[in-house]
């Protein structure tokens, strides 16, 4: 008997399936995720890449306000990613700072996990873990690759100090970081010591500082981490960084635009960074062109742009949603390889088209 293969247009006409609805638990996302920071890094390096060549859908970020409560938002992130991870879905964040007087975190977060054959969503997961994982090592990748020419620096201070400090200070360890000297300042006395206390239970063997005043922290840091929730510039005086650090813009709008115009300019998407009224995009404003952007990180790792050493680099990534899909999707893949999801069999009950 003769086999025939399947043809393009038979597959097509396959039946789909539903496939089953899994909650995944911040607990869950923390125990595959803690202790694999490098590959998790590696991932966010190949999904720049993906991006980059064209192999992903990321839209603008929907900004909700509330004109009640001018200091919260929730942003929607929708994204698709292609390459070997091949995911839909959409980060719902939320970023309330009057939680932190209570005592609990600032921001909250799901993520949404579509499948592509469908449609269907196969996946609700904590989205606040895998967002600051997913910062922190976008933040070590681009200290990795923006640190190549000049050396790694040895004094390395936190401008804000909250999750995403301390995840990108462990995601630095896990990637084989070390300092002299750590520089901690936050307008919150209390926050800049308890993330000394942090950093001393670490085990660093660094030198570290709490620093009374932003210019004492920026002028004896070699490299900057920003992670504040500031609404508009607050840092304004060029010849703080006339030392030329690398500075780590992950907040996106402490800077103000002349500090970048006298900068060299990473960013992770030039559209995305220039909008929403960060930094950048006041730069942008204030000049009337984009000449100040010189790449992105992605053009960083292929080696298509120089790195001045004569003038501070700043590393401003806006945050795509692909990167939310990548390591939700990583997330999702242990847990199944492990038999550890807790699927909910009776999510979709009306799945007959005429009952």
């Amino acid at each position: 008997m003769t086999e025939f293969a399947t043809s393009p247009a038979a597959a097509a006409a396959e039946p789909k399936t539903v496939p089953p609805f899994a909650v995944v638990s911040g607990a869950q996302v923390q125990q595959v995720l803690q202790g694999r920071e490098k590959q998790v890094v590696e991932l966010v390096e190949q999904t720049y890449r993906v991006h980059a060549a064209g192999d992903s859908v990321n839209p603008p970020s929907y900004f909700l306000r509330f004109p009640d409560r001018p200091t919260s938002r929730i942003i929607a992130l929708p994204a698709s990613i292609g390459g070997q991870i091949e995911v839909d879905g959409i980060k719902w964040v939320s970023s309330f700072p009057e939680n932190v007087s209570s005592g609990i975190p600032r921001a909250s977060a799901v993520l949404i996990l579509n499948d592509q054959e469908t449609g269907y969503p196969f996946a609700c997961m904590e989205g606040s873990i895998i967002s600051a994982s997913r910062t922190a090592a976008s933040a070590a990748a681009a200290a990795d690759w923006l640190s190549r020419d000049r050396g790694r620096p040895r004094r390395i201070g936190f401008f804000g100090v909250g999750l995403i400090a301390r995840y990108i200070h462990t995601y630095l360890k896990a990637t084989n970081w070390s300092f002299d000297e750590i520089g901690v300042f936050d307008l919150s006395g209390e926050s800049a010591e308890g993330f000394k206390g942090y950093l001393e239970r670490s085990g660093t063997g660094a030198r570290v500082s709490v620093h009374e005043d932003p210019e004492q922290l920026i002028r004896n840091s070699d490299l900057i981490v920003f992670a504040t929730v500031a609404g508009e510039p607050h840092v304004h005086d060029t010849t703080w960084f006339a030392h030329n650090p690398l500075v780590l813009h992950v907040s996106l709008r402490d800077l103000a635009p002349e500090i970048l115009l006298a900068s060299t300019n990473i960013l992770d998407d030039i559209e995305h960074c220039l909008k929403a009224g960060t930094s950048a995009h006041l730069a942008e404003q204030m000049v009337g062109n984009r000449n100040f952007v010189d790449g992105t990180l992605a053009d960083v790792m292929e080696g298509k742009i120089p790195l001045p050493q004569d003038r501070p680099t700043v590393f401003s990534p806006f945050g795509l949603g692909v990167l939310d899909l990548a390591v939700g999707k990583y997330v999702y893949d242990e847990l199944a390889h492990t038999g550890q999801l807790h699927v909910l069999n009776d999510f979709f009950s009306e799945l007959r088209r005429h009952g």
